[in-house]
């Protein structure tokens, strides 16, 4: 065999190895990845379902929409279990059918530590509001205080934000007996939100704050 055709060989056996590596990494990395995108794509479409199911008036279309909803959080749960975001979707198009009970099992799947670290603290702040809100209306009366107290005190850590949680918080600590720490609570929600409800129980309990804060204008 002639010496200049040896070089030759070897770069095509270089060549064809390395071709073969790529393809094989190309597959390895295409069919590893695919379900996780499959996921958010039935996500997106489950998230863009439960939006029309609260714009429309109609109790029946908004159930259809719902319904889909929670079908398309099934499927992404079923591609990506341990995307919590999948999961407090399914609980919402639930709730959305009025299935609580599901609603909430999906829920503490969403915020169990396997899944809740998918989550940032917002929105885990987020899931535990709705899971409280839930709760609120769902679970027995001697469970429901203490219950939902302390998804909404974990929630307020959280996200520091949201108004409602705040407003629903001091009305747990007024049920406790706790005033000054209601108090407190309904004054947070009101300087987030200064035409929230927590406005009227905050002039029910005498706090002088809701004088400082001026009421928004109407809008006309």
């Amino acid at each position: 065999m002639p010496i200049i055709l040896i070089p030759i060989i070897l770069i095509t056996i270089i060549i064809f190895i390395y071709l073969l590596i790529t393809k094989n990494l190309i597959k390895t990395f295409r069919y590893k990845h695919l379900p996780c995108y499959d996921a958010k794509h039935h996500f997106i479409n489950g998230a863009q379902f439960l939006s029309k199911s609260r714009s429309t008036s109609d109790r029946t279309i908004a159930i259809k929409f719902a319904k889909q909803a929670a079908d398309e959080a099934d499927r992404s749960i079923a591609l990506d279990p341990n995307d919590a975001a999948s999961h407090v979707l399914k609980a919402l198009a639930l709730d959305a059918q009025g299935y609580t009970t599901s609603a909430l099992t999906a829920l503490d799947v969403a915020l169990s530590p396997l899944t809740a670290k998918s989550l940032s603290d917002a929105e885990r702040g987020e899931a535990l509001f709705k899971r409280a809100e839930i709760k609120k209306v769902s679970c027995c009366k001697e469970e429901r205080v203490d219950s939902v107290f302390e998804d909404l005190v974990e929630s307020v850590k959280l996200y520091g934000e949201n108004a409602e949680a705040f407003w629903m918080l001091g009305e747990c600590y007024e049920k406790k007996g706790r005033r000054e720490e209601a108090v407190r609570a309904y004054e947070k929600a009101v300087r987030i939100d200064p035409v929230c409800g927590a406005r009227d129980a905050l002039k029910r309990l005498g706090s002088g704050l809701v004088l400082d804060i001026e009421t928004p204008p109407a809008r006309e």
